[in-house]
């Protein structure tokens, strides 16, 4: 059957005037749109209905043939066909040119392909296509050279000269003559052997011009065909005409544009039917030149044409480009019916799994499932009478409603969705109002609160889509955060606070009621429960509990507080903080807890009970928290907040240093920028100290100190601004202003001092408002680069790998072994000291290895990375390693690009809103964040660069030119000196010996300098390291694996040192495989093969030089894309994500992948069959191929789908 959508690649390339007209229905010939009185479209003109087909529904133009009877039938009076209306969207007509005109985008782009096939320049080109120059066609026995440009007045006398022995022209006419007499072959060979001889300049236009050649010649486009004789016209439905309220029309600004060039073809069909002096037909071309040159792209070359308002008309180029183009907003983004949004309120009794939908709402959405179920359950005996009942809302219909939406999960959505977690799968629960209900401890995934956050739900409609909300994308099974692997549902604000209040130890000296009955025992938990609710002991009185372990069993006293054993009754006792073969006794959580200390818990619970039992246990401790923190009672007030009482010694000794400091730079003893420095200094000092003092000062049980101490909110530099000093402030440019603001806000601040911190709090709210935008497009670009790699077989067999050692910045560490090498494929076995195997290769590194790794005092492992993963496309899950999402080994057809770069954009948001809770007081603003986050994947030049060092040696002297420059003089193989600019601060000092590509100055590297000396993994271990400390400094963590997925996309491309004999070009960038292949065919025919070398890619500069045209262009630079892709008649092969969505087909990931969506369905299947089971795939032909492993997780989906849809048909 021919399916639309039934494609494996999509092609563009030229289109000849033939292959115009051949799309044409017919020719319009008609400025005119619609009849102003009838309303009805005009016969030959831009809306005609024999060109495009009816208005209505099965009726033509004139009325003589109405109704579905007649369809097909063209009637004899009018012209049109009988057919439906809908055909206006996808009929075109043409319009049929006096005269030929050039394509600007082939002409106008960058570089100027029309240009580069002629070898003119775009200037000169110019002024032949506008009429403005002559151009020699044939220069017969003349003295004029070919393709010789001749002005007005030299034409004339070379006319008077020669008489017709000689033949020039100007126009598109005289451009089409030109490009049709080139021969592709002779020149292609011509420019080859011209290549080989030349250098500099010369080469590089060369190799432009070969480009565009070889593209057409590869792809059969011919030169001729950038010239235009006919233009398509797209159909009338894709640039309306519409009747406003007041009578008059609103179009589209392509009819405007069309209009002209129908216009000004006309006039000029009538002036050279006229026989109308040359001057002036010549001037009509061009002006029909510039007519076409605004339809296609209006403004690309002089001033726009514009409309009323002097608004730019939008022209078709305008129609794909930017935001609001057809790429992004219609084919990348859809809108979706069974969808609604609503303000969202905390559901505090609702259960993980669930979201509360206001009954309104959900009759609405569940409409379609209601009217089925009232015509089966014979409340309605057909479907318009069940939508009557549900539309007046019937009793029946709520019960009804009832059960629809049992087990039929819908999606909760949260704008802006900046990764995976920004959309997941919740089981409704009805509820009154008009608000939807949210679980708490989903909020921190989706970023949200409740101070007027608005979400969205959406229903999943086919039984596929129910199962895959219910197994994928239920928050149950969204626990973990996938850029690190931490658990994202710990409880957050007031669950700590209640939970550290229950696991507070209390002060036995402080008699309250919080430790009444201080010391007393109780037989079991039960008693001890019934006298704290009778009050007979407080919360935090130490008791001592018999516990037993079963009924016959003597037990054991336990000593702890009553809270402490109120908790444990809900947390499972075998998590492992205690040492059960020992101890079978203690209670598992005798701590206090705090947020970090839950968030332990949960992620403790997850690894050794799963997801399931986790959310019973979140569900539980959510309970607890609430519960105790309202009991707790605890609240802030005036009273809390005391300020330390040798503040003021402190104020005072600062005030006495920084006196001293003034008076030594009076007396010339000391320079500005050292006085300032001390200055600044002593006042940091300072207000460390009061910070300290304060942090000493507060009691224990102080409500202020218990919020920030529990991690339920605040922090050490918020109290320290309420109690402390705030210290110094920072300008608008980053400055620190040198005079501190030494009130807090508990005593208010002096006119001076408000004065001082506006700076802070103004940048704080500037920042916030570039920088997201900022953060998003960054994550626009990272998804760009990286959307179409996916995990597409399970090992690529490879025996490379890089060298994981902790990442260290002098004494500081910045990410430990463990933390880089858990979940990953060890390469090669791990051994002990005693030669025992640790992890052997090919197995993943689990916690357990990597503690025993980091006990015997290992430094380096070697494991399998994305970096050097040998998959033709995409990576294979050997070298992924675990999926952080699921903690289990990432399954085939997992997304890992995307979920890479969410992992990277998401926090980037957080850096860039971090500024403002601080109210910008001086210290560490992430002015270094997320721009240099930014340069890093750009592989831009940084500012203030470090010199680096060629080739290893040893410095032999270092001197002070007389320019103030430094010569570094270093010896190794040979003598090299480092001229190094004045102001750099020196890192080696004479007699140091310096590896190649270490830097010899302080300031940031140049990437594309370390990949030429210290080669691929220099520059992975140096891009890695550098934007994992960005992160690491906000607190942030993300795991290696994302880095070095992006990384890994930015290399991914060779440049062409040499290309022999192949077809490649010199300079041009190439996959691994394109190379190897073209070398391939060279080295079968005993030619030269052509050498490359690895190039280094910003992201931007990646994602244009993919291979789908369909993803760049729907990125950025959208015409020059399309342009270059039309030229060399590119194929798109629908690998990535991107593509597949722009085409409407579903994406090659996940549950979309092939090898998914052949599954065939058996009832209770049985293992032999499955073995028999055929299968075809894109990377295995048959099943012999399977390794066991991979045959038994077959097995396993099998099963599992049979099951799901077993449970699904039965409900």
């Amino acid at each position: 059957m021919y399916e639309l959508n039934n494609f494996e690649s999509i092609k563009i390339s030229l289109a000849s005037s033939d292959k115009i007209r051949s799309w044409s229905r017919g020719e319009v010939k008609k400025p005119e749109t619609i009849n102003y009185r009838t309303l009805k479209p005009e016969k030959d003109g831009l809306f005609c209905e024999k060109i495009f087909g009816p208005t209505k529904d099965w009726e033509c133009h004139c009325g003589k043939y109405k109704r579905i009877r007649y369809k097909g039938i063209v009637c004899d009076r009018c012209g049109v066909e009988i057919t439906k209306a809908k055909v206006r969207r996808e009929r075109m007509g043409h319009i049929e040119l006096a005269a030929p005109v050039s394509h600007i985008w082939y002409f106008k782009g960058i570089p100027s392909r029309m240009g580069l096939v002629l070898n003119m320049s775009p200037r000169n080109l110019e002024k032949v296509l506008y009429f403005a120059a002559y151009i020699v066609l044939d220069p017969g026995d003349t003295g004029l050279a070919y393709k010789e440009l001749l002005t007005e007045q030299q034409y004339r006398q070379a006319k008077e000269d020669f008489g017709n022995s000689f033949r020039a022209a100007m126009g598109a006419e005289a451009i089409k003559e030109l490009l049709a007499n080139i021969d592709l072959d002779e020149l292609f060979q011509e420019l080859r052997a011209e290549l080989k001889e030349s250098t500099g300049q010369k080469k590089i236009r060369i190799v432009r011009r070969l480009e565009v050649i070889e593209a057409m010649r590869i792809s059969g486009n011919k030169p001729e065909w950038m010239i235009l004789e006919a233009i398509p016209v797209i159909p009338p439905e894709l640039r309306p005409m519409v009747q406003l309220d007041g009578g008059r029309f609103a179009t589209s600004d392509l009819n405007d544009l069309y209009r002209r060039v129908i216009n000004r073809n006309n006039r000029l069909k009538r002036l050279l039917d006229l026989g109308a002096p040359d001057i002036i037909v010549r001037n009509e071309k061009r002006m029909l030149q510039e007519a076409v040159d605004a339809l296609i792209d209006n403004g690309r070359r002089g001033r726009p044409v514009t409309g009323p308002g002097s608004r730019p008309l939008k022209s078709l180029s305008d129609m794909l480009k930017g935001k609001q183009g057809r790429f992004r907003q219609n084919l990348l983004g859809k809108r979706v019916d069974y969808s609604g949004r609503s303000v969202i309120v905390v559901g505090p009794e609702l259960k993980f799994y669930q979201c509360g939908l206001p009954k309104k709402m959900a009759l609405e959405l569940f409409k379609p499932f209601i009217m089925k179920k009232l015509v089966e359950d014979d409340y309605a005996h057909n479907i318009k009478s069940a939508k009557r009942m549900v539309e007046k809302i019937k009793p029946e219909v709520w019960d009804v409603l009832d059960e629809v939406i049992k087990e039929h999960p819908v999606l909760l959505n949260r704008a802006p969705t900046l990764h995976r977690l920004g959309i997941q799968a919740f089981e409704p629960v009805l509820v009154e109002g008009k608000a939807i209900q949210l679980h708490p401890l989903v909020c921190t995934a989706y970023n949200a609160d409740f101070d007027g956050d608005q979400m969205a739900v959406h229903v999943p409609l086919s039984v596929e889509a129910q199962a895959e909300a219910r197994f994928l994308m239920l928050s149950v099974n969204n626990i973990l955060a996938p850029k690190d692997g931490s658990p994202i549902t710990t409880p957050t604000q007031d669950m700590v606070l209640g939970c550290y209040y229950l696991t507070h130890p209390g002060d036995s000296e402080r008699k309250s009621h919080l430790t009444k009955g201080d010391g007393k025992v109780f037989a079991d938990y039960d008693e001890m429960l019934m006298a704290y609710r009778n009050g007979h002991v407080g919360l935090h009185a130490r008791v001592k509990v018999r516990k037993k372990l079963s009924p016959d069993d003597r037990g054991k006293l336990i000593e702890s507080t009553v809270g402490r054993f109120i908790f444990n009754e809900k947390i499972p006792q075998d998590l492992g903080f205690v040492d059960r073969s020992v101890d079978p006794y203690s209670l598992e959580i005798d701590f206090l807890c705090d947020k970090k200390a839950l968030a332990k818990i949960v992620e403790r619970c997850f690894r050794k009970l799963g997801n399931t039992a986790t959310a019973v246990i979140l569900d539980n401790i959510k309970e607890l928290g609430f519960h105790y923190s309202t009991i707790g009672a605890i609240t802030i007030s005036v009273s809390d907040m005391e300020i330390p009482e040798k503040k003021f010694d402190i104020l005072k000794d600062a005030y006495e240093m920084v006196e001293k400091y003034e008076s030594a730079y009076r007396k010339g003893l000391m320079s500005d920028t050292e006085r300032y420095n001390r200055v600044i200094r002593t006042w940091s000092e300072s207000t460390e100290k009061v910070a300290d003092e304060l942090m000493k000062s507060l009691d224990s049980l102080n409500n202020l100190y218990i919020m920030a101490h529990s991690g339920a909110r605040g922090s050490k530099k918020q109290i320290q601004q309420i109690c402390g000093m705030r210290g110094l402030m920072a300008n608008a440019s980053g400055y620190t202003i040198e005079i501190p603001i030494t009130s807090n806000f508990r005593e208010g601040l002096s006119v001076l001092e408000y004065f001082t911190s506006t700076n802070g709090a103004r940048k704080g709210l500037a920042d916030t408002a570039l920088r997201t935008a900022d953060s998003g497009y960054l994550t626009r670009r990272l998804v760009d680069v990286s959307h179409n790699v996916i995990v597409r077989e399970l090992d690529c067999g490879t025996n490379e790998g890089i060298e994981v050692r902790a990442f260290t910045e002098g004494k500081e560490i910045i990410e430990t072994l463990k933390e880089r090498i858990v979940g990953r494929t060890a390469l090669m076995d791990v051994l002990d000291s005693n030669g025992n195997i640790i992890v052997e290769s090919g197995e993943e590194i689990m916690e357990h290895h990597a503690d025993k790794i980091e006990e015997e005092g290992i430094e380096a492992v070697a494991v399998r990375s994305v970096m050097t993963c040998k998959s033709k496309y995409g990576i294979c899950a050997k070298c992924y390693g675990r999926n952080l999402a699921t903690g289990e080994p990432v399954n085939i057809g997992e997304a890992v690009g995307i979920t890479a770069a969410q992992s990277i954009g998401e926090p980037g948001t957080q850096l860039t809103m971090r500024t403002f809770h601080t109210g910008g007081v001086a210290g560490s603003d992430i002015t270094q964040g997320l721009p240099r986050v930014e340069e890093l994947f750009e592989a831009r030049k940084p500012k203030g660069l470090a010199e680096i060092c060629e080739a290893d040696g040893t410095v032999v002297s270092i001197e002070t030119r007389k320019d103030n420059k430094i010569e570094v003089k270093i010896r190794g193989e040979e003598e090299k000196v480092y001229v190094v600019p004045y102001g750099a601060r020196l890192k080696v000092s004479k007699g140091d010996f310096v590896l190649a590509g270490d830097p010899l100055t302080h300031g940031p590297l140049n990437p594309h300098d370390i990949l030429r000396i210290n080669g691929v993994e220099g520059v992975y271990q140096y891009l890695l390291k550098e934007v994992q400390k960005v992160y690491k400094n906000q607190g942030v963590d993300i795991n290696d694996k994302h880095i070095e997925l992006i990384v890994s996309q930015m290399l991914s491309k060779y440049k062409i040192e040499d290309s022999g004999d192949t077809d490649l070009l010199p300079g041009g960038l190439y996959s691994l495989y394109e190379i190897e292949e073209a070398n391939k065919k060279a080295e079968a025919k005993g030619l030269e093969p052509a050498t490359a070398k690895r190039a280094l890619l910003g992201i931007t500069k990646a994602s244009l030089a993919t291979n789908s045209f369909l993803s760049a262009a729907s990125f950025q630079e959208t015409t020059r894309v399309l342009t270059d892709a039309a030229i060399k008649g590119k194929t798109d092969n629908l690998m990535g994500l991107k593509e597949n969505v722009i085409i409407g087909k579903l994406i090659p990931a996940g549950t979309g992948m092939k090898r998914y969506r052949d599954i065939k369905v058996d009832y209770g299947v049985n293992t032999e069959y499955m073995e028999s089971f055929g299968h075809e795939d894109e990377d295995l032909e048959d099943d012999s191929q399977l390794s066991p492993e991979e045959e038994k997780s077959r097995i396993a989906l099998y099963n599992e789908v049979a099951q799901m849809t077993e449970t699904l048909e039965s409900n």
